[in-house]
């Protein structure tokens, strides 16, 4: 199994998306599909990838605005995986929390995902990939996906390089999202790099000795 990583950065905030793709069975998976589908598949076909599956680290709607264009420019439809928690705070929260923008509805979960939980780029594979970690704070339900054969991270708005996810909008929590950095994130071996959602990668190791929130 060797998986490829390509970020695309879109939409008017910025969204880190990240497209991970196995090259020996060309199966492939995107974090966060934010803004702008088309060009996410137009990447996914340029690999001669399959788009497998849509993995969310949590409801805030420039995380998930691209699920239902995505699903529905591939046949069959990438299945869809979300923390209940996370669904649950998308559902009754994200159409007030959208800043102005018009938000298309959350299609159907097909995964819902948990603390400690492994992932596979191909479902039916049974070769795990990912960890799920469970890091609510930012909002409810929000979780990374752990890949230690490629030394990685993709924590959506958990952390960023130097700084923390906003806790001022409905169901953030500052002092949960410190614990959960601490437990779920400054856990994982030093030299992990981290994929945020927004903004440049950066490591745990880096993050524990210069991130001003946590020192």
């Amino acid at each position: 199994m060797s998986v490829a990583i390509s970020r695309l950065v879109l939409g008017p905030l910025l969204n880190n998306v990240y497209l991970l793709g196995d090259e020996d069975s060309k199966d492939a998976v995107v974090i966060d599909p934010s803004f702008e589908p088309q060009r996410q598949a137009a990447e996914i076909r340029r690999r001669g990838w399959r788009l497998r599956q849509i993995w969310l680290t949590h409801g805030h709607f420039d995380h998930i605005e691209g699920v239902a264009a995505l699903q529905a420019l591939f046949e069959p439809a990438p299945l869809l995986g979300m923390h209940p928690a996370a669904e649950a705070w998308a559902r009754t929260y994200g159409q007030k929390a959208n800043f102005g923008f018009a938000v298309s509805a959350l299609p159907p979960v097909d995964i819902q995902f948990f603390g400690g939980q492994r992932l596979a780029v191909t479902p039916e594979s049974g070769t795990f990939f990912a960890e799920v970690r469970e890091t609510p704070g930012h909002s409810p339900g929000s979780v990374i996906f752990y890949c230690p054969d490629l030394q990685a991270a993709f924590v959506g708005d958990a952390i960023f390089r130097g700084s923390i996810g906003r806790t001022d909008l409905a169901g953030g929590d500052y002092p949960t999202l410190i614990s959960a950095i601490r437990t779920q994130i400054f856990t994982l071996p030093d030299d992990t790099v981290l994929f945020p959602g927004h903004g440049p990668e950066s490591s745990v190791g880096y993050e524990k000795a210069n991130n001003p929130f946590l020192l």
